[in-house]
């Protein structure tokens, strides 16, 4: 099951993204390591990643949360039988989650992941 989908933006400029995503629409600063994470205080599961410039290459689009490291694995498992493109390996990240990138049919890179037992809790951990 799916737990959130969320947009990355660029990252060239972290202070001035975090006052633009809370002034202008009241998101809420929901982490700031290892990228900006900003959420509605209305729907937590409404949220925008701001990672710093450079942090990944390839930088993805955006993010898909398979709310479980098992549903992570199959998703990888798939991918790789269909021969799509990974471009960031299965990894178990330190800050919690167990994740890779791969790119769609089109060349839009998905960041897959989800957070493994006793790892980070934030809702906006990439």
């Amino acid at each position: 099951m799916i737990n959130r989908i969320f947009p990355y933006a660029n990252g060239d400029d972290l202070a001035a993204s975090r006052d633009f995503y809370v002034e202008v629409f009241g998101l809420e600063v929901a982490m700031e390591d290892p990228v900006l994470g900003l959420r509605s205080p209305a729907n937590p599961t409404a949220q925008v990643l701001v990672p710093p410039s450079g942090m990944e290459i390839p930088p993805p689009r955006f993010g898909i949360d398979m709310g479980e490291p098992s549903a992570v694995d199959a998703a990888h498992a798939e991918a790789v039988r269909r021969g799509l493109r990974v471009v960031y390996p299965l990894t178990d990240e330190p800050w919690g989650v167990r994740r890779f990138f791969v790119e769609d049919p089109s060349g839009t890179v998905v960041n897959v992941l989800a957070h493994r037992p006793g790892g980070s809790t934030s809702t906006t951990d990439t």
